[in-house]
């Protein structure tokens, strides 16, 4: 199996946290969407021969900013280049782009699956986070999406934000699990050096929420999503069973996947690479019919440190046996002491020859994986 990620690089508006590659002049779309599907053709033989694309994602920047004409072109090069052997195929989306009309289009191309940027309920907050839509726009969004007959939903909720108390957050997922999406994938709200709350707190307008404040926060999401029956599949991410996200569960699980687009990142199952985070330069190379694309050289300790970071954020944990077998590192010889220390603290659990990280271990699980690394 293996999939493919279509960064689409615009956006209506910058949001105050976000540090994502995007462009808000939309002048030029047709010209990126003729670039992307040229480089799905000079790229088509990039992913492991004899293992169809299962999954498609269409990312950003807004993918829901595009018309049905742009998508359908993107896809039709897919089915033109690729073997295909589709079980989902999603697309992120702004609750104020959608309308039942484009809906019914995404329907007719074969969308299955909706991941909507809500972030929050909390008026003030999104004008604060300088999004594009209302919170009375995000209920609207998710019914209309189920009116349009799509099962499969996700919505993106932010947390961390700085107050006094807990109430708006609580708040948020109460709303949210109201709605029953079925997914919710979660994130802590961070401030990123190049973005307007960067900048913001370089001259003392803004204060991040302390560690311990978003720590809290994480710990009533957990509860709050296993009370509701969602499975923590990931460390972010939520679902109810049978509506985890296959194409982001595969990321974890290591599989190939083919990064188009500007920014995008790719993995041929061994090693990373992305693409220039820059629209006309991207442009520029594709119209010469030359590459975008950059691979990050990798070691066999890298990529077990990679797999270690990944294998440990999901529900699945790190197969330490097929971590011998495949590159040849023992983990639970060389790091002995390291593993002793945390299960012993109750941080990993060792089960059937899989180290998964404890409810307790989540709120440390960079610090955990990055203790694992090989030198």
């Amino acid at each position: 199996m293996s999939g493919i990620y279509i960064h689409i690089p615009f956006c209506k508006q910058a949001c105050h946290y976000c540090d994502f590659h995007f462009s808000t002049n939309f002048s030029r779309s047709d010209e990126m969407v003729d670039m992307i599907c040229r480089e799905l053709e000079l790229r088509s033989d990039y992913l492991p021969k004899g293992q169809p694309v299962n999954t498609i994602y269409f990312g950003g920047g807004t993918p829901s900013l595009l018309n049905a004409s742009q998508i359908e072109k993107i896809l039709s090069h897919i089915h033109d280049y690729y073997q295909l052997d589709l079980k989902e195929l999603t697309l992120e989306a702004n609750p104020d782009d959608l309308h039942p009309k484009k809906l019914e289009d995404w329907k007719a191309l074969g969308l299955d699956r909706l991941s909507i940027g809500i972030q929050t309920f909390n008026s003030d907050i999104l004008r604060f986070y300088n999004r594009a839509h209302t919170s009375e726009e995000s209920l609207n969004a998710i019914m209309l999406a189920k009116s349009a007959g799509f099962q499969k939903l996700s919505i993106d909720l932010i947390y961390g934000f700085p107050s006094d108390d807990h109430k708006i957050w609580e708040n948020d997922l109460r709303i949210a699990l109201d709605q029953d999406p079925g997914h919710i994938s979660s994130y802590c709200l961070t401030v990123e050096p190049k973005t307007a709350l960067g900048n913001w707190e370089k001259r003392g307008l803004y204060s991040h929420s302390t560690e311990d404040f978003a720590a809290v926060q994480f710990e009533i999401l957990m509860e709050s999503m296993d009370k509701a029956g969602y499975v923590q599949y990931e460390i972010s991410n939520f679902g109810k069973p049978g509506q985890f996200a296959v194409h982001n569960t595969n990321y974890w699980s290591g599989v190939p996947y083919l990064g188009i687009g500007p920014s995008a990142h790719s993995f041929d199952g061994k090693v990373r690479g992305f693409n220039i985070a820059n629209n006309p330069k991207y442009t520029e190379k594709l119209k010469k019919g030359e590459l975008a694309f950059t691979e990050e050289p990798s070691t066999t300790i890298d990529i077990t440190n990679d797999r270690i970071l990944t294998a440990l954020r999901t529900i699945w944990g790190l197969d330490l046996i097929s971590l011998k077998t495949d590159l040849g590192f023992d983990l639970l010889d060389l790091k002995n002491k390291q593993i002793a220390l945390l299960l012993n603290e109750q941080l990993l659990n060792l089960d059937n020859n899989h180290l998964t990280l404890t409810t307790k271990g989540k709120l440390l699980a960079d610090s955990i994986a990055a203790s694992l690394f090989l030198d």
